[in-house]
């Protein structure tokens, strides 16, 4: 009996927009285009020096793992291009399916051509590859789980996860080996998985700080170069926890986990910057203790470097803040229903911002602050709801 054609073995996959199907020698020289990209480089391991040899390679590989009944099932993406105007198919990228560690899961990975980056196709075809697993199967029975994994840092690659539905577990440390230096030490990793019924949707908000320009200044992201505004901290160490002030030798690790919460749904965290200059002054952030913002209650944090007080750099940074927090989902704000606080009770000045912004205090906490001396400092808790915020 003849071997069944390629044709036969792989299932051709199409939701109307982009379509999976089966590598040909035709994708050779766009593999080769992606396979060479720096961003390709940067997060994967594929070969450097990249040919159209190794590319022949790949597709005989692909073909071969099909195969094999235990193989990786590996499906070329083929996406729409009309840029010219004129729709044509093209090859956009490649998504695959490995064995996991049981027979009911497995572990994906997936690359795109940089013509296709943008185009959505690679959420289309991870949802796709992942309809098919836990309907039909691709090793003799439907998937239970599907785990993902990245170097922390390749956010592309974790846009696609957060948006077909995958739940984010974990941060692992050194678990990668590092593309452009295989020999030095390993990366860290996000992970995360999908399980057979969840929804293949967003399962959580990923916010962004919008750009909020008034009154003299800008609150923005941050970037790497705000590290060359950071100043040394002068005031009392109970006004804010140490892992939160701004120091040079921990900003830029600040910095990503800013990104992380963000797109976790957590926060959303701005650089307050002078509006002429650009320069950084400080932060303010609306956050989560507890999960995503949904729509409830969140709590308002900010500190300024020592050059920045006194010319209510603050009192007005709270206020864009809060306006953007308590704005309506649907006018572009975060929609929430009620906004907190907590400070030191002995830190007047932090205490007159939030008066000024339409902030009451609730509640006092005795003697939780350790100060230098040894002796303890009360907590003053704070709340705004929105019909008390006519100042905002």
């Amino acid at each position: 009996m003849d071997a069944p054609a390629l044709t036969d073995l792989v299932p051709t996959l199409t939701d109307g927009v982009i379509t999976l199907r089966a590598h040909s020698p035709a994708d050779v020289d766009t593999l080769v285009e992606q396979c060479t990209d720096p961003d390709t480089l940067r997060w994967t391991t594929v070969p450097r020096g990249y040919t159209r040899d190794d590319a022949a390679g790949f597709v005989r590989h692909a073909a071969a793992q099909w195969a094999d009944p235990s193989g990786s099932r590996m499906w070329a993406i083929e996406w729409v291009d009309d840029s010219s105007g004129e729709p044509t198919p093209r090859y956009g990228g490649t998504v695959d399916l490995r064995p996991g560690e049981s027979p009911l899961t497995a572990s994906i990975g997936f690359a795109l051509h940089p013509a296709a980056r943008g185009t959505g196709a690679m959420s289309r075809a991870v949802r796709l590859a992942a309809a098919q697993a836990f309907e039909a199967g691709l090793w003799g029975r439907p998937l239970e789980r599907i785990h993902w994994r990245a170097i922390v840092g390749n956010w592309g690659s974790r846009r696609v996860a957060w948006a077909t539905g995958f739940t984010f577990h974990a941060t692992l440390p050194g678990t990668h080996v590092d593309p452009t230096d295989p020999k030095g030490p390993a990366l860290d990793c996000w992970y995360a998985s999908l399980a057979k019924g969840d929804p293949m949707t967003p399962q959580t908000p990923w916010f962004t700080a919008p750009v909020i320009e008034e009154d003299g200044l800008r609150l923005r992201v941050w970037r790497p170069d705000d590290i060359e505004a950071l100043e040394e901290r002068n005031d009392p160490e109970h006004w804010m926890p140490a892992h939160a002030v701004l120091r040079p030798e921990m900003f830029q690790r600040w910095r990503h986990r800013r990104l992380e919460l963000m797109a976790e749904g957590m926060a959303v965290d701005w650089c307050v910057a002078d509006a002429d200059t650009d320069r950084a002054l400080g932060s303010v952030a609306v956050f989560s203790r507890m999960g995503p913002m949904t729509g409830d209650a969140a709590e308002l944090g900010y500190q300024l470097f020592p050059s920045a007080r006194g010319r209510g750099v603050a009192k007005t940074a709270a206020r864009l803040a809060i306006r953007h927090a308590l704005t309506p989902k649907e006018a572009g704000g975060l929609g929430l229903r009620r906004l907190v606080a907590e400070t030191a009770a002995d830190n007047a000045a932090s205490n007159r911002v939030l008066e000024s912004n339409g902030f009451v205090a609730f509640g006092r906490e005795h003697h939780v602050d350790l100060l230098a001396d040894g002796t303890y400092q009360d907590g003053l808790h704070w709340e705004l709801l929105p019909h008390g915020a006519d100042r905002v």
